[in-house]
């Protein structure tokens, strides 16, 4: 089988790639060629003989007919994500909902129409909770991006222009997938702390797409693609198990959004049936991340303070809180300097004599 991987080199791309070159298929792959996705791709050159790799943009159709011709499935996963999406969409969706309006004409062209695989989100479905901590997100649930989230809006035309293509598709919307050299990113701010969230383990996510590239269930079906009950808890405990792992310690709640986000627990029973795909925990994720940081714990410890200073600062929630308690303790400081200048300019004719003279 003949497959096109777009995204080839991002965190579930190279997931879907590692997964795929186990098997006797050959993989085109396609992406951006900054200098982190190369570094990437040399970590592939042992599979050169199945592997063909192509720079290019997606915004360009003839680099996109160039890319899926003679090709039996097409995964895309390329896509501009948040929180650069949300900042700047109208760089964003040229990539995000033109690329896949041109992988879908490019596909029309063949004359063997490719199967297409579109990655979609879990931020779709906007906030959901109001509807409860354990509510269980089924696929058949509203579509209701949050207020400022751009990227889902795109992935939600994007879904209808898959539906309508006419051509053999599945759509698989995913939960957050945190990457195997997770950072600290500032979007981790955005999220409400009493957020229910449902991780997939990257692997478990390329193991899925994989599995579905050889699958005669998935098509014409919108599955959820999600960690299932071991990967669910709230952000709080998240978040928080996250940053004592890599020896930081939790940041105060005052640093967290309390605005309409995304995220929630999935329904993944159908997706888990036929791509049976679901092999690692939170819990996995969280001693995975305590061994990676285990190398920096000596310097972390010693600059712990600084080291939380400054990702305070990188917190707008946090700093509009300093500004608030300092509005608030400015007046108090005011008053007390205005009575010690009341007591200093008192008329001495006014005071007792101590002799009573």
């Amino acid at each position: 089988m003949k497959i096109l991987l777009t995204g080839a080199f991002g965190n579930v791309g190279s997931s879907t790639l590692a997964e795929l070159v186990k098997r006797d298929h050959n993989i085109r792959c396609f992406d951006i060629p900054t200098r982190k996705n190369k570094r990437t791709a040399k970590k592939f050159k042992k599979f050169s003989n199945k592997l063909e790799i192509i720079w290019g943009d997606l915004r360009n159709p003839l680099q996109v007919v160039d890319a899926v011709e003679g090709i039996d499935v097409v995964i895309h996963l390329a896509a501009i994500i948040p929180p650069l999406a949300n900042e700047r969409p109208e760089l964003a969706e040229p990539v995000n909902v033109g690329g896949t309006r041109n992988i879908i004409n490019a596909i029309k062209k063949m004359p063997r129409k490719a199967k297409l695989i579109f990655s979609s989100s879990v931020a779709t479905y906007g906030d959901v909770r109001h509807k409860g901590c354990d509510y269980i997100i089924k696929v058949t649930d509203e579509l209701n991006p949050s207020p400022h989230d751009e990227y889902a809006r795109m992935k939600v035309r994007c879904e209808k222009m898959v539906k309508e293509s006419g051509l053999n598709w599945t759509i698989f919307r995913f939960a957050a997938i945190p990457p195997m050299d997770q950072g600290l990113d500032p979007l981790m701010y955005e999220v409400p702390l009493d957020t229910p969230i449902e991780m997939c383990h990257t692997k478990d996510t390329g193991l899925a797409m994989a599995n579905a590239s050889e699958s005669t269930e998935v098509w014409g079906k919108i599955l959820h693609i999600a960690g299932g009950e071991s990967c669910r808890v709230p952000y709080s405990e998240y978040m928080g198990r996250l940053l004592e792992a890599m020896g930081v310690g939790r940041l105060p709640e005052e640093a967290f959004s309390e605005e309409l986000f995304h995220c929630g627990y999935m329904d993944t029973t159908e997706s888990q049936r036929i791509l049976k795909y679901q092999r690692y925990s939170y819990e996995d994720y969280v001693q995975e991340t305590m061994k990676r940081y285990s190398f920096a714990k000596i310097f972390i410890k010693i600059f712990r303070p600084a080291i939380r200073y400054q990702l305070l600062r990188l917190s707008p929630h946090y700093r509009a809180y300093l500004k608030t308690v300092k509005q608030y303790m400015k007046p108090r400081r005011q008053t007390k300097k205005a009575k010690a200048k009341s007591v200093q300019t008192k008329p001495i004719d006014t005071i007792p004599s101590k002799t009573g003279k």
